[in-house]
């Protein structure tokens, strides 16, 4: 992994929109495999290049079929026991949190009032410094009243419950995977979360917690510090900050994934977008999501290499999207995998207390 681990996005956008179809849609459409194959080889002889992970070039028979019962079946064979799974906003949109590029309720969509070069500088870490106050007036938006998980983190507790998630990486900042009773052990908050702040003066650096941060946010100031009076910022990780130590754990998990789960992401924020590309070729990976998302990038599938999702073409053998709701993704995932009455189970009864109490006094830190 590149040393440099800062939070960066694949392009700026003055509308705030997500990851557009129509700019990733596969360059092979209407192209014949025999023409596709031919210019793959003219590439490769032109540049000198392979043509590209030789286990992709075999085909292999992963999947019985390329859609959700497809991923079913392979679970129910017995040989996944490492399950890692990767998700966005859109797993807690159902709880009341906005996400960010939806065009008419996301987060970028309700900056048109504030003076932004472009909707993601209010989360840029420069920007901040000179103006924080586009980020606070917005981020009542980002510290609901209330902590409910929904069912999508429940089935992720069910999947840890069930002895197959190896971990559960995050984008989202709102802790709702501790509330919902996954261990943080389990857990690697990528962007980091919004339970603990602290002033941005290097020299005091004073910690405090959701509840005195809370108070500030809904009464519409700026927080500063008790101790210098400088700016208070939330721990959630901002772009151009480097990304918490614990997300160096990819180097491990990702090599021994048997199963990548990807929800509720539009992957267009790196690098956590670019983890879909670290699991073992033959793995396969599921997407539930509105839409398709992270689709492989065009000119490196003319010279003949896998990068990002493949849900097109006769060459893909192991990518499945569902698209539609997140939370009825889950619920029909786990009711073909024979895990409705746990899942339904999980929801009713809800987390256990002392989760909820580490949640809530503020303990759960960045990880």
């Amino acid at each position: 992994m590149s040393k440099d681990l800062s939070l960066t996005t694949k392009d700026k956008t003055t509308k705030g929109k997500g990851c557009s179809n129509e700019n990733h849609q596969r360059l092979s459409a209407g192209v014949e495999d025999k023409e596709m194959d031919n210019l793959r080889k003219w590439f490769s002889d032109k540049l000198a290049l392979g043509l590209g992970n030789k286990d992709l070039m075999e085909k292999p028979k992963v999947l019985h079929t390329l859609d959700l019962d497809g991923i079913v079946d392979y679970i129910k064979s017995g040989n996944v026991r490492n399950i890692i799974t990767m998700a966005g906003a859109g797993i807690s949109t159902s709880a009341g949190i906005p996400d960010f590029r939806s065009p008419s309720s996301g987060l970028y969509s309700k900056l048109c009032g504030f003076d932004l070069p472009y909707p993601e500088a209010i989360f840029e870490i420069e920007y901040f410094r000179k103006h924080p106050e586009p980020f606070f007036a917005m981020a009542k938006e980002l510290y609901p009243k209330t902590f409910e998980p929904t069912p999508c983190h429940y089935f992720l507790r069910l999947l840890n419950k069930k002895g197959l998630l190896l971990r559960h990486y995050t984008q989202n900042v709102d802790a709702l995977e501790r509330v919902a009773g996954i261990p943080a052990e389990k857990l690697v908050e990528a962007h980091g979360t919004l339970h603990t702040s602290r002033c941005i003066n290097p020299e005091c650096r004073e910690e405090y917690d959701r509840k005195w941060m809370t108070e500030k946010v809904l009464a519409d100031v700026v927080p500063r510090c008790e101790q210098c009076k400088a700016v208070v910022k939330p721990d959630a990780v901002f772009f151009g900050e480097p990304l918490p130590e614990r997300f160096r754990l990819v180097e491990e998990d990702f090599p021994n994934c048997d199963l990548l789960i990807i929800l509720g992401t539009s992957l267009v924020v790196q690098p956590f977008s670019s983890l879909v590309d670290r699991v073992p070729p033959r793995c396969p990976r599921l997407l539930i999501n509105h839409e398709e998302a992270g689709n492989e990038d065009p000119v490196m599938v003319v010279l003949g290499f896998s990068c990002g999702l493949q849900f097109h073409g006769a060459d893909n053998f192991r990518d499945v999207a569902w698209l539609g709701d997140c939370d009825e993704g889950c619920y029909l995932f786990a009711e073909k995998l024979g895990w409705k009455e746990d899942l339904k189970s999980l929801i009713e009864n809800g987390c256990q207390s002392e989760a909820i109490s580490t949640v809530e006094t503020g303990a759960a830190g960045s990880t």
